[in-house]
């Protein structure tokens, strides 16, 4: 074969790579975008969850920023019963001290956390203290909602905050009257919950629907590939392990968890009228409805002006009032038609057209739901 023959077939042959890419480049753009997500991500499993712990304790070590003892009675209380506790009697004593602080601590435990284990803790002041910079928390047990203890929290707290002040101006940044203790809490019991013994699974949706819950039960009973998973309502799918089963439950919920399915949207609107925010779900749509929108708007502006008397004249300068008022009533807006079943995209496009604010689209909803045009749910937030 000659030169001139290959370099003739080489070209041949990238002409149709090139063209090859330019179809497969339009069908990916010309293909809808898939809105198909994880189990894991639209769903938990019943008993994998954390459990929130509260406890009270003192924060000591303050720079002067702490409980003042007369206008926090609880915090004087603490404090006095802390020091009996390590043999010291204040009773009766005028506690006069602005370096301790009252506080809540919150912390949330992790599932199938062992003891030992130590967790994040926030801090948050009780009474009247102006900041917690440079505090220290003391041992202060942490409690579930059964009234037992489950970690021991104590360390120095990190403020995202600060406050300063002088004799006649003050600075506050943030929040100095809070912070978080990282690694600041030791579990001490562990919650009972084996999952390698159970025989049975629910899955729990964050957005209940029952469309997305048979959904999930098909995915999973084709990966296991027997009629295991069933929905039971719109929000739980139980999944009642093979009897047969002898694998690592682990290794199934891993599988499971994997899995891509579509969630089903509801057509809905939500609408914060205080903020005037607008979100539309993706399945609105709208039968042929005309729309108009139109306001009247008078501007009155004030623009006085200065009038100074004529040369050698025996007269006073002068302030003489100038009104201007203006009229727009919106004659340039249109009576506009919205086609039946548009797409949210058209009905955006249908009503940004007529030049029209997000306030004012809110009224228009509204009036095209109370007219029956509108195949959709509005939620007032």
């Amino acid at each position: 074969m000659t030169l001139t023959g290959l370099l003739s077939r080489l070209s041949g042959l990238l002409q149709l790579l090139c063209l090859a890419w330019t179809l497969a480049l339009v069908v990916t753009l010309a293909s809808p975008a898939s809105a198909a997500s994880r189990i894991k991500d639209i769903a938990d499993f019943e008993g994998i969850r954390d459990n929130q712990l509260i406890g009270y304790g003192l924060v000591v070590g303050l720079q002067g920023t702490g409980d003042s003892l007369r206008n926090a009675p609880f915090t004087r209380q603490s404090l006095e019963a802390m020091l009996e506790r390590l043999g010291v009697n204040t009773r009766g004593f005028n506690l006069n001290t602005q370096n301790v602080a009252a506080v809540m601590v919150t912390a949330n435990l992790p599932a199938f956390s062992t003891q030992g284990t130590r967790i994040d803790v926030s801090v948050s002041a009780l009474g009247d203290a102006n900041s917690l910079q440079g505090g220290t928390l003391l041992v202060t047990p942490l409690l579930g909602a059964d009234g037992e203890v489950y970690a021991i929290a104590q360390g120095p707290l990190a403020i995202g905050g600060f406050s300063a002040q002088g004799d006649a101006a003050s600075v506050v940044r943030g929040v100095p009257t809070s912070g978080r203790i990282a690694n600041g809490a030791l579990v001490e019991r562990e919650i009972d919950f084996k999952l390698a013994s159970m025989t049975s699974l629910r899955l729990a949706l964050r957005n209940p629907d029952l469309t997305t819950a048979r959904r999930m039960a098909l995915a999973v009973n084709e990966l296991i590939g027997l009629s295991t998973a069933e929905p039971l309502d719109p929000a739980t799918v139980r999944i009642d392990l093979p009897r047969q089963f002898n694998g690592n439950i682990v290794d199934l919920l891993t599988d499971i968890e994997q899995l891509i399915i579509e969630p089903d949207l509801p057509a809905r609107i939500v609408i914060d009228e205080n903020s005037g925010i607008i979100v539309m779900g993706q399945n609105v749509k709208v039968s042929t409805v005309a729309i108009a929108q139109g306001n009247l708007t008078v501007t009155v502006a004030e623009s006085p002006t200065v009038v100074q008397p004529l040369p050698f004249a025996n007269g006073q300068t002068a302030l003489e009032p100038r009104t201007d008022i203006l009229v727009d009533d919106a004659s340039d807006n249109k009576l506009a038609v919205v086609r039946e079943s548009v797409t949210l995209q058209q009905l955006v496009d249908g009503l940004n057209a007529l030049g029209i604010g997000p306030r004012d689209m809110i009224s228009i909803l509204q009036a095209i739901k109370a007219a029956g045009a509108l195949q959709a749910e509005i939620e007032l937030m």
